[in-house]
């Protein structure tokens, strides 16, 4: 099972206090609740400070994709960790109460998901093909520049942009997604114009 995912045409749900949004991009099982779901991964916009919603028997890896950024703490003052470097991932325990302090204007975050015991996984930024491992399922989202995307079906490829990107869970033994870097003629191109991507992979089960 695959399902393509664009970022720009992902609506947003506005949270309860008022303090941002989140588009959903993948969800397992589909359909399914915020105390019910195994996997989630989504992109959050936060405009104002405020505590972190908690989620008992979660474990979650945060990054920052746009913006100042924000910083991150603890309630009760055992760890704190500044949110500011794009597209370093961070990982914390769901059932932690976190208060949530802007660094500036809004923020654009991606949020990885697990619950813990059922699923396990990483999320990883990614500028070379990505790693050719079992996972169970997974999901990748462009960062910059352009991917190719082929099928094992013999279809014609699919260039995937920013905000571009499929998720997957292997039903059948299936390999993972073949995605590779579009470097232009040759493989010339500075570093601001490299491809990036963020690669989940995930595994039923405890990690190991």
């Amino acid at each position: 099972m695959k399902q393509f995912l664009d970022l720009a045409f992902t609506p947003p749900v506005p949270w309860k206090n008022g303090g941002g949004s989140t588009r959903e991009l993948a969800c397992w099982p589909p359909g399914a609740g915020m105390d019910s779901f195994a996997w989630r991964v989504s992109v959050a916009t936060i405009a104002r400070p405020g505590p972190f919603s908690a989620f008992a028997g979660v474990d979650r890896q945060i990054m920052l994709l746009e913006g100042d950024g924000v910083q991150l703490q603890a309630a009760a003052g055992q760890w704190q960790h500044a949110l500011t470097q794009r597209w370093e991932p961070f990982a914390f325990s769901g059932e932690e109460p976190v208060d949530c302090r802007m660094l500036g204007g809004v923020s654009t975050d991606f949020n990885l998901m697990l619950r813990r015991g059922e699923w396990s996984g990483s999320l990883q930024v990614l500028r070379d093909v990505p790693p050719a491992e079992g996972a169970a399922a997974g999901l990748c989202m462009v960062l910059h520049g352009t991917w190719r995307y082929e099928d094992s079906d013999g279809r014609p490829a699919r260039m995937l942009a920013a905000g571009q990107g499929l998720w997957w869970v292997s039903e059948g033994g299936e390999a993972a997604p073949s995605i590779t870097p579009v470097r232009g003629a040759e493989g010339a191109m500075s570093a601001d114009d490299a491809p990036v991507l963020a690669w989940v992979a995930l595994h039923r089960g405890s990690a190991p």
